[in-house]
């Protein structure tokens, strides 16, 4: 999955993520007969709130994460080539023999 390209993926994950949450609609609505519908509707507005400050939370610390990395991988990036100007530089000063030298 890592090997497709982007729109792909997102296809593929927006697709896993639907049939997970028809799934799990599916199995509630199944389950939610006489006195656990009732219970299954009183539950629900009670959890909403924090399951949100969950997700939200989770988005944020994820979101953090990347932003992190993608600023090391920049960081990373730039003194590879900061490193190969350098050496482009400098290659024009050696010998003629050095330079031909594996």
């Amino acid at each position: 999955m890592l090997n497709l390209p982007v729109l792909w993926m997102a296809v593929v994950v927006f697709a896993a993520t639907y049939l997970l949450a028809a799934s799990i609609y599916w199995v509630v609505t199944r389950l939610a007969v006489n006195d656990r519908a009732r219970a299954f509707k009183a539950l629900s507005p009670g959890m909403l709130p924090p399951l949100g400050i969950l997700f939200a939370l989770l988005v944020g610390f994820i979101a953090v994460e990347v932003w992190n990395n993608y600023d090391k991988a920049k960081v990373a990036v730039a003194t590879e080539a900061s490193a190969l100007r350098a050496l482009v530089l400098l290659a024009g000063t050696f010998p003629e023999e050095q330079k031909t030298r594996d």
